[in-house]
């Protein structure tokens, strides 16, 4: 009887040591921390960039979710408007080394709509990077037309 007693308060206080492991950087979970939002100066959309649609006018959140083999980039956008679709993050070339940047733009409705609450416009969308295109990378940034959000390792 006390063997049994003894074998499992040992394995619970191994167990309520391990959650410290939760918040250091050994959890890949954490590799890249909250995003930082910057307000933009001005509406500055890269020339680099071919694409036609408009950038969404503000990006409220950006995340990086781990999974087998790489990570999903996830961002959430306010358009001015409601009826905003086909968004995406369009992946902007640049020569600083560990930083990626990408717009969140998406194309612009048809016909006119209501401004609607800013719930009914939110536009999420993600992005898968592999485990090779994360390697070199520290810092993502995800550009709206009004601010941008920053994520680091």
């Amino acid at each position: 009887m006390r063997a049994p007693l003894i074998a499992i308060l040992t394995a619970s206080l191994a167990l309520t040591a391990c959650s410290g492991v939760r918040d250091s950087r050994l959890n890949p979970f954490n590799w890249f921390g909250q995003a930082q939002e910057t307000r933009a100066t001005t509406v500055t959309a890269s020339p680099q960039s071919s694409d036609p649609r408009p950038l969404v006018a503000q990006v409220s959140a950006v995340a990086v979710d781990r999974i087998p083999g790489g990570a999903i980039l996830r961002a959430t956008g306010l358009p001015t408007r409601q009826g905003h679709w086909d968004a995406g993050l369009v992946a902007i070339p640049n020569d600083e080394p560990g930083l990626s940047i990408y717009e969140f733009r998406a194309a612009a409705p048809l016909t006119a709509t209501a401004a609607g609450t800013p719930q009914s416009r939110e536009i999420t969308v993600g992005l898968y990077l592999s485990d090779q295109d994360l390697g070199p990378i520290r810092t993502i940034v995800v550009r709206g037309a009004q601010n941008q959000q920053t994520v680091r390792r």
